[in-house]
């Protein structure tokens, strides 16, 4: 696996370039902006997009969605949940960026337990309602895509609209805590860990 993370936009949000060596086919998760920096990376390692995730509806995490496809031809996916968020600015926050913007609508609509594939890799969705109703992870062999329901020892905000904090715990304890220990964790912001870490100094989760 080809794995690339880049930090895009004003509010420092982790963009994953994920490629299969075999096939050069990649998703591209959460292109939050800086679209030129995910392209250069795409370029250097001979991918092909055919997929744009977003873990969930925020600004940060989609502002990229439109320029990316337009450029690679990729589908853009996202939760059923979440999917009114990339055409409503007032949903999806970006007047918090001094914009309000709307995206096209995504091409696919993802559900709990629907499977991405592209090459020889596949991602799991995990629906983990909490910082929005439609956040999503994604799990692959050994690692998970965390979005912004759960960080290096902290979790998503839950006061935004659509946030719950009882939710978030839920979701987390259900379908992340669940996971092996050496399970390592990609989140939207801030520095990777492991799920052994998150379960004994995460103080949300004791």
């Amino acid at each position: 696996m080809i794995l690339k993370s880049i930090v895009v936009g004003s509010f420092g949000a982790n963009c994953y370039v994920v490629g299969c060596e075999e096939t050069k086919e990649a998703v591209v998760i959460d292109p939050g902006g800086e679209v030129n920096l995910i392209l250069d990376e795409l370029k250097g390692k001979g991918l092909k997009v055919k997929y744009i995730v977003n873990t969930h509806g925020h600004i940060d995490h989609i502002g990229g969605n439109d320029e990316l496809r337009e450029a690679t031809g990729a589908q853009v996916m996202i939760h059923e949940q979440d999917a009114s968020m990339l055409i409503e600015p007032k949903l999806n926050f970006s007047g918090m960026m001094g914009r309000q913007e709307g995206f096209r609508a995504a091409d696919t609509i993802l559900k709990e337990g629907d499977v991405i594939e592209f090459g020889t890799i596949k991602l799991k969705v995990l629906h983990t309602p909490g910082h929005t109703k439609g956040g999503i992870c994604l799990l692959t062999d050994g690692l998970v895509f965390t979005g912004d329901t759960l960080f290096n020892e902290s979790i998503g905000r839950t006061d935004f609209p659509g946030g719950d904090y009882d939710s978030i715990i839920k979701s987390i304890k259900e379908k992340l805590m669940t996971l092996p220990d050496e399970t390592i964790v990609y989140p939207g912001h801030m520095g990777d860990s492991t799920i052994a870490h998150e379960r004994k100094y995460n103080p949300f989760l004791r």
